[in-house]
């Protein structure tokens, strides 16, 4: 390993995972003068030389690492809801910016089920603002949904693509209100980085840094402020010491293992490596893994349904033309009691390259796509138009994260999830397959295929002020081991309607600055 920084020290922080939410825990804490170290398994990429406009490379964006997968629905992992490698899944996502509403957090509240969050979207606010105008999100000025109606940072993107247009013709048809999405994409300079000019390649990781990501933003600056940024680097424990607290993490690089001492231990690995490492750090005093007394951890994942309608229409679409997610439509975000369900979905016009378009269709509902009829759809790829859900599903303690008897090479085991949809989720998606049919058809296009599709996983170590039900509080400090801290999507309770990534970095800098607020009182924090 090259030459360490704190290699022989006990920094203030060490921070597992370096993306959206270790990211902005790198930043905050290492400017507020605390020493960090934040380790992730994957690379330290440099935008301009390690990524292309190649979406069969670029697949090694997300974690490709064996999971075993189980259950009724099992989902299908690796670079459609996790990264590996600084930046995290920041660096392939759509750059989608929204805010969660207040229903989010009050699902047993307004409608009986699940449980609600310790918080409110009060408690975020502040933090969502401070969010969106440290990476300028560009946005409507008005957005018609939830508790945010604008204006944005920066403004909203224009033009729009083809695919959007479409979208935004058929929602206009039946009276369906859509607007732009927030992006986490430059409308304008800023901080040296160049406006989006609509590649349309956000998914393989954005070369011009026009969009963001923890890797181009966060990061630098927690190097600039003293944090140790350490990629390829796999944590396989945190350490607990004879007093039941934590004290630091053991990582192999490059097949040699290495200790990391630090006063507090906050995990950001997401949500299949996170409960998976509390497991494997199982010892003496905590048997059956880390902040496990309550047996929450593993359980109640969740995932946004996602399933991809795509119509045929006679004039050309264009799928690949500019940022994939253009416009948006939260018109079925909330429950209806006319529905057979509760909760709701967000629908975006949503572009697709051609490997992903063809990979899709080959998995089309009612059966695969193939031979003549498969040659033929690829040649029309031009006319075809797409839109896609995220629908809320409902947290199930059956659906989990737990380990497997298979091992990696570092001789851990592996992650086994199991995943199946609830009745709830069924009747959600079948609704929104309706809808997404219904605006294909009213702006001309004949709808062809329905994609089965998950994103956006989330849970498995949910916040809750109840240590007997929940493993964090709402602050992501574990119950057991007041040092141990777990900040990621892993930690929520519900998993919303609508994109979740600028709630996972608000929760993080709110939780930024609670441990802040300790470290002042425990004296941690040196003069800047």
């Amino acid at each position: 390993m090259v030459k360490r920084k704190y290699a022989n020290e006990e920094v203030d922080v060490v921070i597992v995972g370096a993306g959206a939410a270790g990211g902005v825990l790198a930043k905050e804490l290492s400017e507020a003068g605390m020493s960090v170290v934040i380790l992730d398994a994957g690379p330290f990429r440099d935008p301009q030389k390690d990524f292309a406009s190649d979406e069969l490379s670029m697949k090694n964006l997300g974690w490709q690492d064996t999971r075993i997968v189980d259950g009724n629905d099992p989902l299908t992992m690796g670079h459609n809801n996790s990264g590996r490698g600084i930046g995290g899944g920041t660096v392939h996502f759509t750059a989608v910016f929204l805010r969660f509403h207040d229903a989010d957090f009050k699902a047993r509240t307004m409608d009986g089920v699940a449980d609600d969050w310790p918080i409110g979207y009060k408690d975020l606010e502040p933090y969502y603002a401070r969010i969106e105008k440290e990476i300028a999100v560009s946005g409507p000025k008005h957005f018609p949904w939830g508790n945010y109606s604008g204006p944005y940072p920066y403004p909203e993107r224009e033009p729009l693509s083809p695919n959007a247009y479409m979208f935004m013709n058929g929602c206009e048809k039946l009276g369906i209100r859509s607007s732009v999405a927030p992006l986490a994409i430059l409308s304008a300079p800023f901080e040296g980085r160049p406006p989006c000019i609509n590649r349309g390649f956000c998914n393989q990781g954005c070369m011009p840094d026009a969009k963001f990501s923890t890797l181009i933003v966060h990061i630098p600056k927690a190097i600039k402020a003293g944090a140790e940024v350490l990629a390829d680097c796999m944590v396989t424990e945190v350490l607990v010491g004879s007093d039941g607290k934590a004290k630091g993490v053991i990582f192999v690089h490059d097949g040699i293992t290495y200790e990391q001492k630090a006063k507090i231990v906050i995990v950001s690995a997401f949500v299949v490596e996170t409960p998976r490492l509390l497991l494997n750090s199982s010892n003496a005093l905590f048997p059956d893994g880390l902040a496990n007394s309550s047996g929450w951890v593993g359980k109640s994942i969740m995932v946004h349904s996602s399933q991809d309608v795509y119509a045929k229409f006679d004039d050309e679409i264009r799928l690949y033309k500019g940022t994939p997610v253009l416009a948006t439509t939260q018109d079925f975000y909330h429950t209806d009691p006319n529905n057979s369900f509760v909760r709701g979905y967000t629908l975006h016009s949503h572009g697709a390259r051609p490997v992903e378009f063809a990979s899709g269709i080959s998995k089309a509902q009612g059966g695969p796509v193939w031979g003549e009829r498969f040659r033929e759809t690829i040649l029309d790829y031009n006319y075809y138009g797409r839109v896609t859900l995220v629908g809320e599903v409902l947290p199930s303690e059956t659906n989990r994260v737990t380990l497997a008897d298979e091992k990696d090479e570092y001789g851990l085991p592996r992650a086994k999830v199991t995943f199946s949809y609830g009745d709830n989720d069924r009747k959600l998606i079948d609704h929104a397959v309706g809808k997404m049919s219904a605006i294909l058809d009213a702006a001309g296009g004949k709808v062809e295929f329905v994609i089965p599709d998950t994103a956006h996983m989330m849970g498995g170590c949910r916040m809750g002020d109840d240590p007997d039900s929940s493993v964090v509080n709402s602050f992501g400090q574990t119950h057991d081991i007041t040092n141990l801290y777990i900040c990621d999507a892993s930690i929520f309770v519900t998993s919303g309607a609508g994109n979740p990534t600028n709630t996972v970095m608000s929760l993080a800098l709110r939780t930024a600055d609670y441990i802040k607020e300790k470290a002042k009182k425990l004296e941690l924090i040196r003069s800047v």
